[in-house]
């Protein structure tokens, strides 16, 4: 009894001996599997995962996508790590080395694909439409609106969409709407006027916030230099207070249109549209571009000058005149070489 005894002794300890090597070895197993770089079938594998699929339904996905991973297997990973139910929808890029820990985390943590736009200080809403198109993986939803139609679905109807958007760079997942971007761009330009126009001096004549952004745009395509936008604001401003007129181009540019050519004529200084500052007075009816910070401070907060007249040196920066015999001694030596 005591050898029958002994011989099931031994092959118990040997079957636990086996069963624990085979648990290892599972163990090891797994982990490098769970570490070791998946094929894709392309350098750069595409994934989207819509809402509401199902952790197995991504994992087929994912196989469906171009990585050569069996779907099974992967399920089984999602739902061992306790993690399957986090997995969130969204645009993903796969490439490199990928395993399916990586994956699984790139998934939970929605680290999905992204793009970029620039919007640029001084740009027209033309030009912001134009950007859009040219936007890579950024679905073009306004394609098709006209400019009203587009505000509208932005919740600003009857609002004309010209310098209502910040300028900055986006970030935006693949297969974003253009809407979804310009609503940021509008919001983040009506959290920067509030901002402005309740810190602004009390002396200015601006009556509200929209001519501050109004005048701030025209402040914006005047210069492209920051440190001389407080006196132009202040020329402006000091037009506005004694009721002359603020003959700037840039709103008699805006005004023409695409019938601009690259060349002001004296007819069109002198042709009434809403825009000619030439011939109206005050501020036009809408901003003319998009104005960036500094513009948008310099519009309420001018510098403290009495300067009328202003003239392009031709390096970038202006001479500032409080006189009009000064200011055409001024353009005589800067844009007439006397």
């Amino acid at each position: 009894m005591k050898k029958v005894r002994s011989f099931w002794g031994r092959a118990l300890r040997g079957g636990l001996l086996v069963a624990v090597c085979a648990a290892l070895l599972g163990a090891a197993l797994g982990y490098w599997w769970l570490n070791a770089p998946l094929r894709l079938v392309t350098p750069l594998v595409d994934l989207s995962i819509e809402p509401g699929t199902s952790p197995r339904e991504v994992a087929t996905e994912v196989a469906r996508a171009g990585v050569d991973v069996q779907p099974a297997l992967l399920y089984g990973w999602f739902r061992f790590s306790g993690q399957a139910r986090q997995i969130r929808a969204g645009s993903y890029e796969l490439q490199g080395t990928v395993s399916p820990r990586s994956l699984l985390q790139k998934l939970v943590q929605g680290d999905e694909a992204s793009r970029s736009v620039t919007l640029v200080e001084g740009w027209t809403f033309r030009q912001v439409r134009d950007a859009l198109q040219r936007a890579e993986s950024l679905k073009p939803d306004s394609a098709g609106l006209t400019d009203a139609q587009l505000m509208q679905q932005l919740g600003q109807s009857g609002v004309a969409p010209e310098g209502r958007f910040f300028p900055d760079t986006y970030t935006y997942s693949k297969g974003s709407s253009d809407l979804a971007v310009l609503q940021r761009a509008l919001r983040a330009m009506q959290a920067r006027v509030d901002s402005v126009w309740a810190h602004r001096n009390p002396a200015i004549p601006l009556q509200s916030a929209d001519e501050a952004l109004i005048l701030a745009s025209i402040i914006e395509k005047e210069t492209g230099r920051t440190s001389d936008q407080p006196q132009i604001s202040a020329v402006f401003h000091n037009r506005l207070q004694i009721g002359m007129r603020l003959q700037t181009d840039p709103t008699v540019i805006y005004g023409l249109g695409t019938r601009f050519d690259g060349n002001l004529r004296r007819s069109d200084l002198l042709a009434d549209t809403p825009f000619n500052t030439y011939t109206r007075a005050g501020l036009p009816p809408t901003p003319i571009a998009m104005p960036g910070r500094q513009a948008l401070q310099a519009a309420v907060q001018p510098a403290a000058s009495k300067a009328l007249y202003f003239v392009a040196r031709g390096d970038g920066s202006s001479a500032f005149s409080e006189t009009l015999d000064a200011h055409n001694r001024a353009v005589n030596q800067y844009q007439r070489g006397k």
